[in-house]
Formats: C-alpha cells, structure tokens, sequence
C-alpha cells in the first residue's frame, strides 16, 4: 500500500513540476513582451504577470469555492485571499462570530 502513496506523490509532484515549467515560460514570455512595450503597455503587462498571484511571496493562487464564496488560496505559504465582496459576504452569513466583526471592521475602513 506504501507504494501506491508513493507513485501518488510522486505523480503529484510531476504535476506540480509541470505546472511550474508551463507558469515558468508564460513569465517569460511575458517579459519578453513587457520589453517590446511602450509604458502604457508595460503597465498592462505587469498586472497581466501579478494576476493569480499571491501578495505575500509570488506563487501561483489556486481558486476555490467554499459554500458559495470563492477563495484564492496558495499552496505555497497558505494564504487565504478574498476580494472586498467576498468579505462582505462572510460578514453577513457569520453575523455575529468574532470573524464577522474583524470582515466588516475591515469593511468599513476600505471604503
């Protein structure tokens, strides 16, 4: 049984390579692009590189929905992101849990 864990991990692991090698070479040639670009260009681009990226460290985010919010999450240093309306959607399903309070706390003083 130990073996099938092993060529599950192992085949997880390939999968991630992959995924790396093909976000590897889009940042490339995005790069590429980005030189060839005037600044207004440039800008474009370099929002097109940082999107679906975590904020804290740079990997790639990974899209979820959890009981009908959607959370980008990152595999790397476990980051939980949500845009304002999500927030506020966590804020009146959980009305008066202590995370409810921190989200419309947060709210209130991004507007």
């Amino acid at each position: 049984m130990s073996e099938k864990d092993t060529f599950g991990d192992k085949l997880r692991q390939k999968e991630r390579a992959e995924e790396d090698q093909y976000f590897a070479k889009r940042d490339l040639e995005l790069l590429e692009k980005l030189r060839d670009q005037d600044e207004a260009g440039r800008k474009a681009t370099a929002l097109e590189i940082a999107r679906d990226r975590c904020p804290k460290c740079g990997k790639h985010l990974t899209t979820n929905t959890l009981d009908e919010i959607t959370v980008e999450t990152c595999s790397s240093c476990r980051g939980v992101w949500l845009n304002q309306n999500e927030v506020a959607a966590v804020s009146r399903r959980e009305s008066e849990s202590w995370l409810a309070r921190l989200f419309r706390h947060v709210l209130i003083h991004t507007r």
